[in-house]
């Protein structure tokens, strides 16, 4: 029986290394692991991934002449696009920069990095389960993805979430448990 789904067209979101145990290789990537509290190295293949991307299509520009419509459109829009992520700053919107960017730069960027660089999370690990667990916003916006790429312009916009007990919500199961066993004493001492 047919059905109305909509079609997608998946691709690979990573891309697993080439050579599987490269010391070397291991060890850098268990320290930004820990660094940045990812889940797994799948985390960081998918930044590696993004970056290799953005690279290539840089590489190409770069390949074509300077007056070339389709290096000035397509290299000033990839520019732009850097630029509004934090990965390039306002002096050095070049293709040859975008050659330079690192995952570090990428993982710089996370939602999950920047709950705990502001002070909202106690550890950058803290910070993945505020984010899981939707007490974090962007603007007006519940972000409950960790590796949610931050713009420039909504940084300043990442606070607790409206609903929230860490915000201005209503107290979480623990505090009206507290509150309850509080009341239920105060009561027996009265009497």
């Amino acid at each position: 029986m047919p059905t109305n789904a909509m079609h997608r067209n998946y691709s690979k979101t990573s891309k697993t290394p080439r050579r599987p145990y490269e010391k070397e290789r291991l060890d850098a990537e268990l320290k930004l692991v820990g660094e940045y509290g990812l889940r797994c190295k799948r985390e960081i293949w998918r930044c590696q991934y993004a970056l290799a991307k953005i690279r290539k299509a840089a590489r190409v520009l770069l390949t074509l002449d300077a007056k070339d419509p389709k290096r000035i459109f397509e290299g000033a829009a990839l520019l732009r696009r850097m630029n509004r992520y934090g990965l390039l700053g306002e002096e050095e919107l070049e293709l040859d920069f975008v050659l330079q960017l690192t995952t570090q730069k990428l993982l710089e960027r996370r939602l999950q990095t920047k709950v705990y660089k502001q002070g909202l999370a106690k550890s950058i690990h803290h910070a993945r389960v505020l984010i899981k667990q939707r007490h974090i916003r962007v603007g007006s916006q519940v972000v409950d993805v960790a590796g949610f790429g931050v713009r420039t312009s909504s940084e300043k916009h990442i606070d607790f979430a409206v609903n929230s007990p860490y915000g201005q919500g209503p107290p979480g199961r623990n505090a009206k448990k507290r509150a309850a066993a509080r009341a239920a004493a105060g009561g027996d001492e009265e009497e």
